[in-house]
């Protein structure tokens, strides 16, 4: 059995050879039974709490069709700009269901958000100033900073000193200066420490300085931890621990209730966690290279279409699905972009031909949102697997998209 197969796929080898075929390549294609999968495991691991509300971090993927499917099983959204708002919006979700919590945006973006009627928010102390200028007596979120390193590389811990994310819980007096001068109420906390964390611990002592602040603060609805669980990115990978951490945090959860003499909502979310194991990333062999050290297996894609391992320097599952009893030989995968795109650097893969299809594993989140036309190449089709068939939800771009923002001039 391979790697691919190892990692409970539901979609067979021969059908996305057939996927292939029928769509092309580069082609994304999801499995919203993994999806439902993920959201139910979620929602087990925390059936203690009563109030618990899953809200799909929608960055990770923002297609208009995982967010309904989303919507359908019960997911709130997490938002991070009014595009994102926008969408969830056309997707279904009720605006009380959406949570807006940008970065660094102006107050004019926040303004739109509150025409929408989604809920709100903030972690900067000008924007909190502005905001309550505008709208006092308003009831808004928090996100707190807690000075936490955490996450799987630096550029996915969002919740250290030097982050750019959050109000510095050293920062609350500052903060209540401000609510007071505005009227400005407070209905929830929110907390994300980073993406990829494997440590329990820094949940949990994120988790302490929330309850810590907000235990101060009376007629809370909610307190939102984020997300950042690790998934499975090969065999045998370790994970979040979500059994422990459920645990940790439901009974830390109801202490805090009780002393607070609430019972307060629960907020996650997740959005690597949803949707990554769902999504496969499918190319075609277009050139075997041999150098005087290296073999490469250059594909029909790169960095604009699937950017997170030259970015973050992520591993991503690369099978050969055209050559599944090949004999295993090593190849680095690299893309068509004219830059250094590589996929997988000295990977043991089935041996590899031209004219053979590639598979990314864990390409359901932060792949296909991060894609760009770089090069002037299109950006690839997205299919979902849903009961059993399967659909085009994007469209593989042609020139015409390229071309449509233009405005030519006469020279």
């Amino acid at each position: 059995m391979n790697e691919l197969e190892n990692m409970s796929s539901s979609i067979h080898r021969e059908h996305l050879i057939q996927l292939a075929k029928k769509y092309g390549t580069p082609l994304y294609i999801y499995d919203s039974c993994k999806i439902k999968k993920q959201y139910i495991k979620m929602k087990n691991a925390f059936s203690g709490i009563n109030n618990l509300i899953i809200n799909y971090a929608c960055k990770a993927n923002t297609n208009l069709n995982i967010l309904k499917f989303l919507q359908k099983l019960g997911s709130g959204l997490d938002t991070v700009s009014i595009q994102e708002v926008e969408l969830g919006l056309k997707a279904g979700f009720q605006p009380k269901k959406i949570i807006f919590t940008p970065n660094c945006v102006s107050i004019q973006e926040i303004k739109k958000a509150v025409g929408f009627g989604v809920r709100i928010t903030l972690d900067n102390l000008s924007i909190l100033e502005q905001f309550g200028e505008y709208y006092p007596n308003y009831s808004i979120g928090i996100r707190i900073n807690p000075h936490i390193m955490a996450g799987g590389n630096s550029k996915i811990s969002v919740g250290h000193i030097d982050s750019k994310f959050g109000i510095s819980y050293y920062q609350i007096p500052h903060m209540k200066r401000i609510l007071k001068n505005t009227g400005l109420k407070i209905e929830g906390f929110h907390m994300h420490t980073g993406s990829d964390i494997l440590d329990i611990k820094s949940f949990l002592e994120g988790a302490k300085i929330l309850f810590q602040t907000a235990i101060d603060f009376p007629n809370l609805d909610y307190i939102d931890f984020g997300s950042g669980f690790k998934v499975q990115y090969k065999k045998n990978d370790v994970k979040t621990d979500l059994t422990s951490l459920s645990h940790f945090i439901t009974e830390k959860f109801k202490d805090f209730c009780k002393n607070y003499g609430s019972k307060i909502a629960l907020i996650f979310e997740p959005g690597k966690f949803l949707v990554s194991e769902s999504g496969y990333f499918l190319v075609n062999v277009n050139v075997i290279k041999h150098t005087t050290s290296t073999v490469f297996s250059g594909v029909d894609s790169g960095f604009n279409h699937f950017l997170r391992p030259m970015f973050y320097n992520a591993y991503h599952c690369i099978e050969n699905i055209s050559n599944p009893n090949g004999r295993f030989r090593f190849y680095t995968v690299v893309g068509y972009i004219c830059e250094s795109d590589t996929f997988g650097l000295n990977r043991k893969i089935q041996e590899i031909r031209e004219g053979d299809i590639l598979c990314m594993k864990n390409a359901g989140a932060y792949c296909f949102s991060m894609s760009s036309n770089y090069n002037s190449r299109y950006r690839p089709a997205e299919v979902l697997i849903f009961k059993g068939k399967d659909f085009l939800i994007r469209k593989r771009e042609t020139m015409q998209d390229l071309l449509r923002n233009i405005v030519e001039i006469h020279m």
